[in-house]
This record gives C-alpha cells, structure tokens and sequence, in this order.
C-alpha cells in the first residue's frame, strides 16, 4: 500500500466521493476499479484482504464523504441534534424536529447492527470483482424495478406545492428562504411513521453487497413507501451520514496503527478529493431529482456492471 501514489489517491478519492452518494455503489466501484485498471493497482488495492490497508484508506474517504454532507446539510442537523437534545431533556416525541431525530436513530440501527456482524464476512468472501460486477447489474435491476414500483399521490407528492409555496415571497431574504425550505423540507419527512422509517433504513443492509449502492438502495424504499425522489434522496442522505461517521470512528483509528504507515499523506489528499468530490455530488443529486429519476443510474449499473462481468471473465 506504500506505493500508493497522490496521483492515485486523487483519483481514488474522487471516485469515492461521487459513487458514494449517486446510487452506484462507491464499494462496488473501489473493488471494480483497481481490477480493471490491472497491474500494480489490482495488487496493492484489494478491499477483501484480510487486513486491508486499502481499506483503511477507503474508509478515511468515507469520513470525508460524511464531512461534505453534515456541511451541506448543516441546517438540518442544526434542527435535528436540536430535536434529539429537547426530546431526551423533556421525554417527549412531539414536534417534527424531534420525530425526526428518532427516525434517523431508529432506522439507523438496524444497518449498524448488520454492519458490526457481516460487514467483516460480506467483504472479505464478496468483495472481489466478480461478485461486485454482478451485484452492480443487480443494483441497476433494483433502481429500475423500484422506479416502476414507486407510489404515487402520497406523502412526497405534496412536496413541489409546498416548496413552491415557501419559495415563492420574493422579498425573502435568500439565506431565510433556505432555512425555510429546509424547515419545510424536515417536516415531510418527520410524517413518516416509525415503522416507514426504519424499513427504509433497514434497506440499507443490502449496501454492505459490493455493488449495492446505499444510497440507492434507500432511495428504492423511500420511493416504494410514498416519498417523491426528493424527499427519498434527502432522507437516504440524512441517513447515510452517521452509518458513515460510525463505520469511521472504527476504522480510522487503523489508519494511525501499521496499516497505515506510509499513506498519511495519499490518505489526506485522497480525502480532500474525496470531499470536494462529495460536495459537489450531492449538490448536483438534489437538483437533479427535482425533476428526474434513477432511470439512467439504474441503466448504467447494469452497462457497467455487465461490461465489468465480460472483461474480467473473457480476457
């Protein structure tokens, strides 16, 4: 892993932080990229080894990731860590800011169970190229299915009226309009039930397949549950951000021990990439599913995955 260069950090990080967040599976794509490049990277980049400096590194562009996103939706936490702090002090689940805390910590938890027992088994047996090659075209399965499945006239469907609505006043100062929005936004998703909460999150379990894309996987849930693709993004993205800082907070420490020695400094510019790369994702992400579907990321998992799946069994 020492001969690491910054070049491939770079492009690495990039990777990570863009396949992270569109649902494309940024594991499928650290297992498939190093063995369809070949060579020295196939050597030194293999996610499923037992003690894997490579993933050691992968998970320090996670934490990365989980930056961009707590920044981008600062506000919502603002609301969310606010909620969760005046439930507990006055033992009460009533307003939509305090809803909320507790279907992210709810819908979390089974993910993070599921992390700490398989996470260790999935990868080291499935993290290979082949499998990931298949379960990427199983991915595009999902997110086409999960389009052609999705409700309609529910929860989410209310959601362009009332963006419309608070964004219309044009004497609203642009910085109000935002927490206005994200106000708005927030209370949509605190209706959800409990039980609608953590079956999408628990969707996430699937994500520990290389190849199954996280986000993805809980924006298919969301969608099929009632949520516009809006509100199935944002939620799936407000829901990916402490799975990632908790898988983090266990494996960064690995980075300061001998997996890590000699790729400090790939590790820091990799993350750098990794979170402008994010940043830029998940700005993208939220305009984009105002308006369109995961239609297109849907066919190009199964291209890829199926390209990925000829190349490494017939060369």
């Amino acid at each position: 892993m020492s001969q690491l260069s910054y070049v491939e950090a770079i492009i690495v990080g990039a990777f990570q932080g863009v396949t992270e967040l569109f649902p494309v599976s940024s594991l499928g794509h650290s297992v498939l990229i190093p063995a369809l490049v070949g060579g020295q990277w196939a050597k030194d980049l293999n996610v499923s080894a037992p003690e894997s400096p490579y993933l050691a590194f992968i998970v320090g562009l996670h934490v990365a990731t989980a930056a961009a996103l707590l920044i981008f939706f600062w506000r919502d936490w603002v609301r969310i860590i606010g909620g969760f702090v005046t439930s507990v002090r006055y033992r009460r689940v009533q307003t939509p800011a305090e809803r909320l805390a507790w279907l992210i910590i709810i819908a979390t938890i089974p993910v993070g169970v599921a992390g700490l027992l398989l996470e260790h088994l999935f990868r080291t047996t499935l993290g290979k190229p082949i499998p990931a090659a298949a379960f990427l075209i199983a991915n595009g399965a999902v997110l086409y299915v999960g389009e052609r499945l999705r409700h309609r006239g529910t929860v989410g469907e209310t959601g362009g009226t009332v963006r419309a609505a608070v964004a219309a006043p044009v004497e609203t100062a642009p910085v109000e309009t935002a927490a206005v929005e994200t106000a708005a936004a927030d209370d949509r998703l605190a209706a959800m039930s409990f039980g609608r909460g953590t079956l999408i999150g628990s969707a996430q379990v699937l994500a520990l397949l290389p190849g199954i894309s996280r986000s993805g996987i809980a924006m298919v849930a969301g969608l099929t549950r009632g949520l516009s693709h809006v509100e199935a993004a944002r939620f799936s993205f407000l829901l990916a951000t402490p799975v990632i800082l908790a898988a983090g907070a266990l494996k960064i420490p690995d980075l300061f021990g001998p997996l890590g020695a000699g790729i400090h400094g790939q590790v820091l510019v990799g993350s750098v990439a990794s979170f402008l790369s994010a940043y830029l994702a998940v700005r993208f992400l939220t305009r984009y599913f105002q308006t369109r579907t995961l239609t297109p990321f849907a066919l190009y998992c199964v291209l890829a995955g199926a390209g990925s799946l000829a190349w490494l069994t017939l060369r």
